[in-house]
């Protein structure tokens, strides 16, 4: 299908299967299927925010992990007569 097609030839450019299914949606089928595009755009950011939490959690703990190792380390040797 072409990236810029003019609206009346757009539906000739589908297949006869998928013109028959828009053809037959009402109103409602339209704005129920806009929400859901909405619905998945929205789920999408959540969880790629998500995802970068986790890492930043993830990072803090194995950062605090190394930094209370590398304390106790100073600390023996500070020690050491």
């Amino acid at each position: 299908m072409k990236e810029v097609a003019r609206p009346v030839n757009a539906m000739t450019e589908l297949p006869p299967k998928t013109r028959e299914f828009l053809a037959s949606l009402s109103e409602e089928d339209l704005d129920t299927i806009e929400d859901g595009v909405k619905l998945v755009n929205a789920m999408r950011r959540v969880g790629r925010v998500m995802r970068w939490v986790i890492v930043g959690i993830a990072g803090i703990f194995l950062g605090g992990v190394m930094l209370w190792e590398a304390l106790l380390r100073v600390i023996g040797y500070v020690r050491t007569p």
